[in-house]
């Protein structure tokens, strides 16, 4: 009994180390961050306690229903983009025979490049002047749209700049996924006469299902995030139309100066992002059963 006391001591101690950053770089923040939804603080004066004003004065705001409507819809074009593509180029990557590595180094250039940078990138191409997009359609006759100044086509814009930074990693996820799977499946498959289509649905979604599942929900939780691009590339506009809850949240704290109803929208996420992760997990876990 000693000993085991002993050595459940010492596992202790060299946790203590970890369990402290995360308790005061990560759980005492979440903390702090719900008290500060229900305070009035600008970090001036002394905080007051303020109770249901700050979601109140959320709600009042025309633009918190914009930013959830912006915010869900990028979400679900990412999802198109982001979630569908990778998969696919990660079964053209997965057949090739020759130059496998190559294509993969090129594949996963752009997630080694800083956010900030790719947007102020991605903000040059789109220019409609000497943009190199619209000077490209200029060479070939047509006119170009105005990407970032139109509403009809601002917020596809920002969606196509994420899925271009953040293709690699799904890219290579659904890669090393796929090459788990044992090729006698699709031996098999092919001897019954299934072509390419049906193996890829019949053999490779269902091997690969958890994955999938998996970064499903992940992408969900990240674009329901999204901020850089909408911050350096559009500044939430043309009117609003580019607007997220995160871009909103930023505007409540460092230009209005309000951490509390800024920390209130944080809290008004986390829920939704919880709320969806739950029902996520519930409902695939029947389908599991």
């Amino acid at each position: 009994m000693r000993r085991r006391v002993a050595e459940n001591l010492t596992a202790y101690g060299f946790l203590s180390a970890a369990l402290l950053c995360f308790a005061v770089f990560s759980w005492y923040p979440i903390v702090r961050g719900v008290v500060l939804g229900f305070q009035q603080v600008d970090f001036v004066a002394a905080p007051t306690w303020v109770g249901w004003e700050n979601f109140e004065r959320l709600f009042a705001d025309p633009l918190f229903a914009v930013a959830w409507r912006n915010t869900l819809l990028f979400t679900v074009l990412a999802l198109v983009f982001g979630f569908a593509v990778p998969f696919l180029l990660a079964v053209v990557l997965n057949e090739l025979r020759h130059f496998k590595a190559y294509f993969r180094l090129v594949v996963y250039l752009p997630v080694m490049l800083p956010p900030v940078v790719a947007a102020l990138v991605w903000k040059w191409l789109y220019d409609p002047g000497p943009g190199l997009l619209n000077t490209a359609l200029r060479g070939l006759g047509l006119d170009g749209p105005g990407w970032l100044d139109d509403t009809s086509t601002s917020m596809l814009s920002l969606v196509l700049v994420a899925t271009w930074a953040n293709l690699g990693t799904a890219t290579l996820v659904y890669l090393a996924a796929l090459q788990s799977i044992p090729g006698e499946l699709y031996e098999a498959a092919e001897l019954d006469g299934a072509g390419v289509l049906r193996r890829l649905w019949h053999v490779t979604v269902p091997q690969t299902r958890f994955v999938l599942l998996v970064l499903l929900l992940l992408q969900v939780v990240a674009t329901m995030q999204v901020f850089t691009e909408p911050y350096v590339m559009t500044g939430g506009g043309p009117q609003d139309s580019t607007v997220t809850v995160l871009l909103l949240l930023y505007r409540y704290a460092f230009y209005y100066n309000d951490f509390g109803t800024a920390s209130a929208l944080s809290l008004l996420l986390l829920l939704v992002l919880g709320a969806f992760t739950a029902l996520y997990l519930r409902v695939t876990r029947r389908a599991d059963a």
